[in-house]
């Protein structure tokens, strides 16, 4: 496998352990916060902790559009914008409906990285490796959820503000993603999508430099050329595996793991531990 290929993936991959530890993050500083502002229970699961689902909602929904019009490389850096600003201006709110503005923030950054990164890994991968490189962004999802519950554990014994830092440090990695995004190429079958053949070639050149590039593109214009107009995966032939597809993800949110996640060190406090145990058991 190509170090370059790798490297590549490998920083767009990234963008999923910034899913998976904003998602996780805020189980260490929610109970702090509905006892700090005063919540309802409602309020507190729909609003302070459930504004950043909503935000993966919209950014899911709508995630393919700069992917496709601003470009995979720039809809990555803005990911990681996303997740800076929210981290920072989370840690810095002092009202629920702040907190939930700025965790929405950081919702359409995870939405939208679930629709960018794993297409610029397929596009930059050759075949023989795709699915183990686009398969690094699932792993970082998990990474990140256990990176969040072992930082929210060391946080905890900070006396005063704890949650602002729980919250906040997710800033690091973000900024640094961010900085990364910035060196990696742009795809080239987006670039060749939009008419950018030249561009496309040097990238090619840059990330394939065995390959016979004139090959490569051509290959690629026949792909294009042979594709079916109103080709969709919305057709009968593609019903049944779109339906599995859509069943292990419906499934996978039916068993109310996302409330775990959310609630772990809650759960095992009230459970009986104490709640800095509680925060170290929520990594296992």
């Amino acid at each position: 496998m190509d170090r370059k290929i790798l490297r590549f993936s490998i920083t767009a991959a990234l963008a999923g352990f910034l899913f998976g530890f904003d998602t996780v993050v805020i189980s260490g500083a929610e109970k702090t916060l509905q006892v700090l502002w005063n919540s309802s229970d409602s309020f507190h699961g729909i609003v302070v902790i459930g504004m950043a689902l909503w935000g993966t909602v919209v950014g899911a929904l709508l995630g393919g559009i700069p992917t496709n019009t601003l470009g995979r490389k720039k809809t990555l850096i803005w990911i990681g914008v996303l997740y800076t600003i929210s981290a920072v201006g989370s840690a810095y709110a002092n009202d629920p409906y702040t907190f939930a503005f700025f965790r929405f923030i950081g919702g359409l950054g995870v939405g939208a990285s679930t629709v960018a990164a794993p297409t610029y890994i397929s596009e930059i991968a050759p075949a023989k490796d795709r699915g183990k490189l686009v398969g690094l962004y699932q792993f970082n999802i998990v990474f990140g959820i256990l990176i969040a519950f072992f930082s929210n554990y060391l946080l905890s014994s900070i006396e005063s503000n704890a949650w602002r830092w729980m919250v906040g440090v997710e800033a690091i990695p973000a900024a640094i993603y961010t900085v990364m995004a910035i060196g990696i190429p742009k795809s080239p079958r987006w670039l060749l999508s939009k008419s950018r053949y030249e561009e496309a070639r040097k990238v090619f050149e840059n990330i394939n430099p065995g390959e016979d590039i004139d090959k490569l593109l051509q290959d690629i214009k026949l792909e294009s050329i042979n594709t079916v107009p109103g080709e969709n995966i919305f057709l009968k032939k593609y019903r049944f595996p779109l339906l599995l597809a859509f069943l292990l993800a419906f499934f996978n949110q039916l068993s109310g793991i996302n409330a775990f996640l959310y609630y772990a060190p809650r759960i095992l406090e009230e459970a009986g531990l104490g709640a800095s145990t509680a925060l170290l058991s929520s990594i296992g």
